[in-house]
């Protein structure tokens, strides 16, 4: 079962270590940079991706400090946990969490044109291309209340 648990000290250097594939680093920034954008954003929620006990991914999710709208800012699977569903899991949910707001009905993310892993995943969860390009990235938007 996919749960997102916050960072702690317990969990923070086997975050920091995980890792994507070597063809995958131009996609997501690291989980470090990641960290600190948090520490300096704290509108940004960085949260660990497990699979009952075991550490497999990375998520960050928050409220835009511009337009005051939910984005998904980093998903990512460690390279051993990839092709399992473990990242379709991990964003349903972030969905789930972010539907709770009654004052916000869709959420953003963005991502690199050439991700087509990840354009295929968004695109089966509901997302769809809102017509921006912001640094190169690809918008995509999901309505989730009508």
């Amino acid at each position: 079962m996919i749960t997102l648990n916050s960072i702690s000290r317990d969990n923070f250097h086997d975050v920091i270590n995980l890792s994507v594939f070597d063809e995958q680093k131009a996609y997501v920034a690291s989980n470090v940079y990641s960290l600190a954008q948090a520490k300096a954003q704290p509108e940004c929620v960085p949260l660990a991706v497990y699979n009952d006990s075991d550490l497999v991914g990375f998520v960050m999710y928050g409220m835009d400090f511009d337009d005051k709208e939910y984005w998904i800012g980093r998903i990512m699977i460690d390279s051993k946990y990839q092709q399992m569903g473990y990242g379709r899991a991990a964003m349903q949910c972030v969905l789930s969490i972010l539907r709770q707001d009654p004052d916000h009905d869709k959420v953003y993310l963005s991502f690199e044109p050439e991700n087509l892993t990840a354009k295929k995943l968004y695109e089966e969860l509901g997302f769809v291309a809102d017509g921006r390009v912001i640094d190169g990235e690809i918008v995509y938007c999901l309505h989730y209340r009508k």
